[in-house]
């Protein structure tokens, strides 16, 4: 049995098999999925698994080197944003690099998801509690 943190199987082969510049989304319960990107559908109820609980599993296991964020997030969702930014802000310690931080319109968001190699479906139920990341490599 693995023991990394990433125990879901489908999760873990997407994680390793990105590559440089490959994008993940981790989203809410409630962003739309594009039918040709695949779902990895975590949720179980609401809040269950929460956003953060699924981005600090997920970020424990991928190098990110930046990543987008709805700006809406800003004024809708604060507490999560700032959760959010603090958790990066760690990341950015564990790995040594400077992660960027690029915020667009939520219609905008939506737009680039259709290019990610995976979304990731918490069971958050709070507005905007959406992140694109994008792989980098650790050397």
């Amino acid at each position: 049995m693995k023991k990394t943190t990433v125990l879901n199987a489908q999760l873990s082969q997407v994680i390793a098999t990105l590559g440089h510049t490959d994008s993940l989304t981790i989203c809410d319960a409630g962003l739309p999925i594009p039918t040709q990107v695949e779902r990895i559908d975590l949720a179980l109820s609401a809040g269950v698994p929460s956003f953060l609980q699924t981005f600090n599993a997920v970020v424990s296991e991928m190098f990110v080197e930046r990543v987008v964020i709805a700006q809406e997030i800003k004024e809708k969702n604060p507490k999560i944003l700032t959760a959010l930014l603090n958790s990066l802000s760690q990341l950015e310690q564990q790995q040594g690099n400077h992660i960027d931080v690029e915020y667009v319109s939520h219609e905008t968001f939506k737009a680039y998801t259709h290019h990610s190699k995976a979304i990731v479906r918490s069971g958050e139920c709070s507005p905007y509690a959406n992140v694109i990341l994008y792989s980098g490599v650790p050397f």
